[in-house]
């Protein structure tokens, strides 16, 4: 082949990617074709990797349940068979897993529909159950909880210093553990004199946020104890290494976040089951607390609409523990 000569393309491997899921017997029956665009809806049409991970568990329990039923391809599927799936589930799940499933199937026939795979959505005239939330579920700390779990971690490890700039980060900044842990170390960065984190938010967006003076502290107690700020584009929070108790060049799961959490949490005494979500909603519950605006909330916690935010503000809670208490028996 000569240097002018176009390169043939290489096959791309998307195993990696699709390795929690599998093609279900039902997309088998339905041909080739059929196959490779359920491959499609996954690889091309969903990019990130949170949704793909929960959709590819969605379709692939409904389609067990559809060959439960006796159906006997993808193509096959109409909307009784959609309609009884969602009642069934409506009975055993919460209405919001109903919802986000019956989203994830109406999601696939279109894509299905377009590739000329099936005629019409068989999830499209379906009604998925009523839910209007108000207050959401994350659970939260109260100001007095958060600085004792932060000011309860062992500060002489790599470890200590790194989960403390991870938590003080989500608390300070409302950052979402997910963008959180695409950071690299180049994204900690000086402006005006002020130390900014630089977000990897949903969808591609960056999202830019002065420190507040305590993430600014902690954050440069853990680049400069770990010996962090010459590797600019290495992860930010990392792994800890077996058995040596020192940062690796690996980025942190969220599982192993999750984890390291928990374990805090339960080392400070807290009893409250906090998760990564959990300091989100922590932080914006104490910034409207001292006299903060939804608008400016919304716009620091990266929101397209303040409804979002109001899911996270939790002064309602106390209001009613300061109710329940003049109930005097």
């Amino acid at each position: 082949m000569s240097e002018t000569e176009p390169r043939a393309l290489q096959p791309i491997d998307t195993r990696p990617a699709l390795a929690f899921f599998r093609v279900h017997a039902l997309v088998h029956r339905a041909g080739e074709r059929a196959q490779m665009r359920f491959w499609e809806f996954f690889v091309s049409n969903i990019r990130n990797a949170h949704t793909r991970r929960a959709y590819g568990r969605a379709i692939g329990e409904f389609l067990a349940w559809c060959e439960r039923q006796g159906v006997a391809s993808i193509v096959e599927v109409g909307p009784l068979h959609v309609g009884a799936y969602v009642e069934a589930l409506t009975r055993s799940r919460s209405a919001p897993t109903a919802k986000q499933r019956l989203a994830a199937i109406r999601m696939l026939f279109d894509w299905l529909v377009t590739g000329q795979i099936v005629p019409t959505n068989p999830a499209a005239s379906v009604r998925g159950p009523r839910h209007v939330v108000k207050v959401g579920k994350t659970p939260v700390l109260d100001p007095q909880e958060a600085r004792l779990l932060l000011d309860g971690i062992d500060l002489t490890t790599p470890a200590g210093l790194r989960d403390r700039a991870l938590i003080a980060l989500m608390v300070y900044s409302f950052a979402r553990i997910g963008a959180a842990l695409a950071m690299k170390v180049e994204d900690v960065y000086v402006q005006n004199r002020r130390l900014w984190v630089r977000l990897h938010e949903k969808g591609g967006n960056r999202h830019n946020m002065p420190c507040h003076h305590n993430l600014e502290a902690h954050l440069h107690a853990y680049l400069n104890g770990c010996g962090l700020t010459d590797d600019s584009k290495g992860p930010l929070f990392r792994t800890i290494g077996r058995g040596t108790g020192q940062l690796t060049e690996a980025p942190l799961p969220q599982a192993n976040a999750y984890a390291m959490i928990r374990r805090r949490a339960l080392a400070a005494g807290i009893a409250t089951k906090i998760g990564n979500h959990s300091f989100r909603a922590t932080g914006i519950t104490a910034y409207l607390k001292n006299g903060g605006t939804l608008e400016k909330a919304a716009a620091m916690a990266n929101h397209a609409s303040t409804r979002t935010t109001q899911l996270y503000d939790r002064r309602r809670d106390e209001m009613s523990l300061d109710e329940i208490e003049r109930v005097v028996i």
